[in-house]
């Protein structure tokens, strides 16, 4: 399954890459992540809780950098165990391209699930992994810019 997409976040391309490296940040922003430690050197291990369709459970995976082209670009690849529930690998390429508003953020997602989250079939399975890359990337968006503010009238 692919995915793809770009988001205008309001902060120069520094700001967001800093984010993009901060192992607090993603942690904030990866839905149902309990844990995350790690460096963007040395990779990054996680612990999410997750439902898809009927089917809950805890993945503990491992995720690493690479094709690092420091403040422009680079590949997350990563995968996760879910014990009987299966498992989940892929991987995303991430670039920043300054704009007038402040920095696009596109990126490409390829993502693969075996075991018994792939039983669910592949429209509940898309339909989940697009859900989880919007919340994921309104809440980074959020981290980098901050809360939007309310318009008073």
């Amino acid at each position: 399954m692919e995915l793809n997409g770009t988001r205008t976040i309001k902060a120069d391309r520094a700001t967001v890459w800093a984010h993009l490296n901060s192992a607090e940040t993603l942690m904030a922003c990866i839905p149902g992540c309990q844990e995350l430690t790690g460096s963007p050197e040395e990779g990054f291990d996680a612990v999410v809780k997750q439902k898809v369709g009927p089917v809950k459970a805890t993945f503990k995976g491992r995720v690493e950098l690479s094709d690092v082209v420091p403040a422009q670009s680079y590949k997350i690849s990563g995968q996760g165990k879910g014990g009987v529930a299966g498992f989940a690998k892929g991987g995303a390429n991430v670039t920043l391209v300054d704009v007038e508003e402040g920095t696009e953020l596109s990126y490409e997602v390829e993502a693969k699930v075996g075991g018994k989250i792939a039983q669910l079939g592949n429209r509940l399975i898309a339909g989940f992994a697009r859900k989880m890359a919007d919340k994921f990337f309104d809440s980074f968006q959020e981290q980098v810019e901050g809360p939007a503010e309310e318009e008073t009238a």
